[in-house]
């Protein structure tokens, strides 16, 4: 198959294309190599999926699909069987600074994407939700039924907009769609802006790590490659047309997965096995907790579970020295 894969020089877009290619798929990457965090960890990744194996199939086209013009004169001419849309504007406290890179980019550049799989008749188009559309809400674990229409930031504002977009394309053109609402995602070529970055950054520095909220925050941490595999079993499975509900509760041929680690573990718990990789103690600067953050993510999956077989596996007792390891190696720390 060819499969686009968006935001392919990001974190997980890098780890989903390398599957793909490693299966034997061919993949065109987009990206617009934006500098919210570092450009050259972004280049570093598109180097290393290329000097991959199946780095032969894979194109690679710097270019801002919130530009419905380049997006379309990258792809002229290509055959597109799927779409993986991964890019976006990411973080949560960034968007209370710069509103328009979100509006831009996770608005104006997902009814783009939109209207390529409507254009090009695609078997599927899946697409990164958030675990933020849960915004405050109380009741844990997270479910797929659960309302969201509270969100407390614009970030979780704008995937939640992705997701009901969507659900018109499902409906209106019959587009075969799944969002997947990720939850805290880490492990090797990670993002900067991601705790487990910034606390391994800070303990092998001999740093002061921020703790947010005193310390009292639970997440649902998901290592890459259990994440890696659930996108991949997604993509693989469109939903059908068949009029049922689905998850989510769409009757459209469009499905929302929580994709998690069906855990919630203490920050502190976190900090601890950083610390133990690292072989050093942290230093901890405990902070109020921020404008947009919530307290505890924890994902119920039992629907990818049952419609995908999607079981993760990766503790951070395992993964966390996988990451360590990892970026010893590429920082040089």
């Amino acid at each position: 198959m060819t499969i686009i894969v968006t935001g392919v020089a990001g974190f997980i877009g890098s780890h989903v294309a390398r599957a793909l290619l490693r299966r034997g798929d061919t993949v065109i990457g987009i990206d617009n190599l934006d500098p919210y965090y570092p450009v050259q960890l972004k280049r570093d990744r598109i180097a290393d999926i290329r000097a991959g194996t199946g780095g032969e199939r894979f194109t690679f086209h710097e270019c801002d699909f919130a530009d419905q013009a380049a997006l379309d004169a990258a792809l002229a001419g290509v055959e597109i069987d799927r779409i993986v849309h991964l890019g976006a504007q990411a973080g949560v406290r960034y968007s209370l600074e710069n509103p328009g890179a979100y509006v831009r980019s996770n608005l104006a550049g997902h009814v783009n994407i939109l209207e390529l799989a409507r254009a090009r008749g695609v078997a599927h188009l899946v697409y990164a939700s958030s675990s933020s559309v849960y915004g405050a809400t109380k009741s844990l674990p997270f479910r797929v039924e659960d309302r969201v229409d509270w969100p407390i930031s614009l970030y979780a504002a704008t995937k939640r907009a992705d997701e009901l977009m969507s659900e018109t394309y499902a409906h209106l053109f019959r587009i075969p769609q799944t969002g997947l609402r990720f939850f805290t995602v880490y492990g090797p070529w990670g993002r900067p802006d991601m705790a487990a970055w910034m606390f391994t950054d800070a303990v092998l520095r001999g740093q002061p790590i921020k703790v947010f909220n005193g310390g009292q925050m639970q997440r649902d941490f998901t290592y890459i490659d259990d994440i890696v595999a659930g996108v991949i079993a997604a993509t693989d499975n469109p939903p059908p047309d068949d009029g049922a509900e689905k998850a989510g509760g769409s009757h459209s041929p469009h499905r929302l997965y929580n994709i998690g680690n069906n855990r919630a573990e203490a920050l502190e718990t976190l900090i601890e096995t950083i610390e133990r990789a690292c072989g050093r103690e942290a230093v901890r600067d405990y902070q109020p907790m921020q404008p947009g953050d919530v307290p505890a993510t924890y994902a119920d999956i039992t629907a990818i579970q049952n419609d995908l077989g999607f079981t993760p596996s990766i503790s951070i007792a395992e993964g966390i020295p996988r990451w360590v390891d990892w970026y010893r190696g590429y920082t040089g720390l």
